[in-house]
């Protein structure tokens, strides 16, 4: 199992981060090590001063695909569900000023959380989803399908010119603004359209 990640899909968090606003797609694959496992806290590593949130839309594939067509993306998922893409800020911004990758900074153990999945099928329109991420029962992330640069679809046919995706990938899909450090004993959890999909306590 891999996880496929996305960068700079929310033109709110480009501009938090003052990046710039990509003509494609950013890429990125997280190590199915990343996963940080069900009922673990996490656990800030020590090679980073400032490892910050960033919560996404996630979807499973549930069949090998490649070269998809984004009309026929739909059928390459039936589950959506919440994560954290946990970011060492500190380690990532070095990397970025050498022109170096950031899989230091974005892949590391524990640096992927996975929320229960929920059949898309309960939902009307994948295209208007809200998720929301709180932190010791206070909102700091909010987000909106409806404000991704390049939709869930999209995504799928574009990750796929390049990496067979294979059942059980994970995508995740972008964050919106909001991101912040995390501290040890915040609690975080993570809701989509209302449901918390996730609950996980940092140490």
């Amino acid at each position: 199992m891999k996880i496929i990640c996305v960068g700079r899909n929310y033109a709110d968090h480009i501009e938090e981060l003052e990046n710039e606003r990509p003509s494609e797609p950013v890429i990125f694959i997280k190590p199915d090590s990343s996963v940080l496992l069900k009922q673990h806290p996490f656990v800030i590593p020590e090679f980073s001063e400032d490892v910050q949130h960033e919560v996404e839309l996630i979807v499973k594939i549930n069949k090998v695909g490649k070269y998809i067509d984004a009309k026929f993306a739909h059928k390459y998922y039936d589950e959506i569900s919440v994560g954290i893409d946990f970011t060492a800020r500190d380690l990532q911004n070095k990397l970025k000023e050498k022109g170096l990758p950031w899989e230091k900074a974005k892949a590391f153990d524990g640096s992927a959380v996975i929320g229960d999945f929920l059949p898309k099928a309960q939902f009307s329109s994948l295209e208007n989803l809200t998720f929301e991420l709180k932190n010791n029962n206070q909102t700091v992330q909010e987000g909106n399908a409806n404000m991704m640069l390049w939709k869930i679809d999209e995504l799928i046919a574009y990750v796929s010119q390049y990496f067979t995706l294979k059942i059980g990938d994970i995508i995740f899909t972008g964050t919106p603004k909001g991101v912040a450090k995390v501290q040890p004993n915040d609690v975080l959890e993570g809701y989509l359209e209302g449901r918390k999909l996730f609950r996980i306590q940092i140490k």
